[in-house]
């Protein structure tokens, strides 16, 4: 009869079995852990790779922005500058200007005046002197000529003015131009241009220059 193994004997295998067991189901767990983390590091993106793919995607986006900037047309408005005509000023500064200086039949003709000294190169303020001269209108009161035949410069022609020499305009503009056109044909064009040598031509009087020095001053500082 054989001998079986004592109490202790068994006992000693039966843990080396329960030891084993638990090894095995430790390093299963660890594999299953193991496994996960696997799993999930396959799933889990480095924080380098996100910002890879952020820029990637920023970049699509400032391509798409850039496409439809280039597509857009662009509206510039020009910003219009003033132009300077005479004596560092505006067209609508000098019109100011002369406006001060216009009384009765002339008052607010001050653009009219500007605009015709520009278009027939007359210094504004010398014609306008001569016509203040002339008309007796920054007195406050024009002369009939003015008044009644639009005549601001004491043009001869016909139809005369009442019946008179003196030449009569069927309107104030009309009769404004006619007076430039003729500054600028018979005296500037010829190089009269100064109060002294127009006088010898256009006046009688010795003293006309100085008043219109005198007219031209009064404008100048208004």
């Amino acid at each position: 009869m054989k001998k079986l193994p004592s109490v202790k004997a068994l006992l000693a295998l039966i843990a080396i079995i329960g030891i084993n067991i638990l090894s095995a189901t430790e390093i299963d767990g660890n594999t299953k852990i193991y496994n996960s983390q696997t799993y999930a590091l396959d799933n889990y993106k480095l924080p380098n790779q996100i910002n890879s793919e952020k820029l990637f995607k920023n970049e699509n986006v400032n391509n798409e922005l850039l496409a439809i900037n280039e597509n857009k047309k662009e509206v510039v408005v020009p910003i219009e500058i003033p132009e300077i005509v005479y004596d560092g000023m505006t067209m609508e500064e000098l019109s100011k200007k002369l406006n001060k200086n216009l009384k009765s039949t002339l008052k607010g003709y001050g653009s009219v005046f500007a605009e015709y000294s520009i278009k027939y190169e007359v210094d504004p303020y010398l014609a306008l002197a001569i016509v203040l001269h002339e008309t007796g209108c920054y007195s406050g009161k024009c002369s009939t000529l003015t008044s009644k035949c639009n005549n601001i410069g004491g043009m001869k022609g016909s139809p005369g003015c009442g019946g008179g020499p003196y030449k009569k305009f069927q309107s104030l503009d009309k009769g404004i131009e006619a007076f430039y056109k003729n500054l600028s044909k018979n005296y500037y064009k010829k190089g009269l241009t100064t109060p002294e040598s127009i006088g010898k031509k256009y006046a009688e009087s010795e003293s006309w220059p100085k008043r219109i020095r005198y007219y031209m001053n009064i404008i100048a500082k208004s």
